[in-house]
């Protein structure tokens, strides 16, 4: 028998935390996108203490990961959080760890008194969308993200 659990990730993890990001990258055919590094991860993470990682461990091996971070709703008057990657490898998935580590970061929401946990999923990633259906999320039809980067982004500050 297997043993499981969730840990909050440490410094000496960012080179980790670097794989889940390259290997989710790779199953949402993104892999040119990634640019981190493990040194921007630990500057971002732990440095300035940015967003948060909790991984999934089976006996002892980090099998999946949550990156997570606060945002805020001006109508709730208060933060949530907002989940930015969800990744369970691929041989250990329907064992779960994807389900234990949101049920994780939903009692860390409740425990600093956010008022919701939300996230983004790809339109064509049916498993995924199957999956957070059956957990009782909520897509929200009626909203668009909008995104600036680059030289978009650039212009605009200026």
């Amino acid at each position: 028998m297997s043993s499981f659990g969730i840990v909050p990730a440490t410094r000496d993890d960012c080179e980790e935390i670097l794989g889940f990001i390259k290997a989710l990258a790779e199953y949402e055919k993104m892999s040119g996108e990634v640019v981190a590094t493990r040194e921007l991860l630990e500057e971002w993470i732990f440095d300035k203490q940015k967003a948060e990682v909790i991984f999934a461990v089976e006996d002892g091996r980090k099998v999946g990961f949550a990156l997570y971070f606060h945002n805020f709703s001006t109508f709730l008057g208060r933060a949530g959080i907002y989940l930015e990657d969800l990744f369970v490898l691929p041989e250990f998935r329907g064992k779960g760890y994807g389900k234990a580590l949101l049920r994780k970061l939903a009692e860390i929401t409740l425990e600093r008194g956010c008022g919701r946990l939300e996230w983004c999923c790809l339109d064509w990633n049916k498993p995924s969308i199957d999956f957070y259906l059956s957990l009782g999320a909520k897509p929200l039809d009626d909203w668009t993200i909008y995104r600036l980067t680059g030289d978009s982004l650039r212009n605009m500050a200026q």
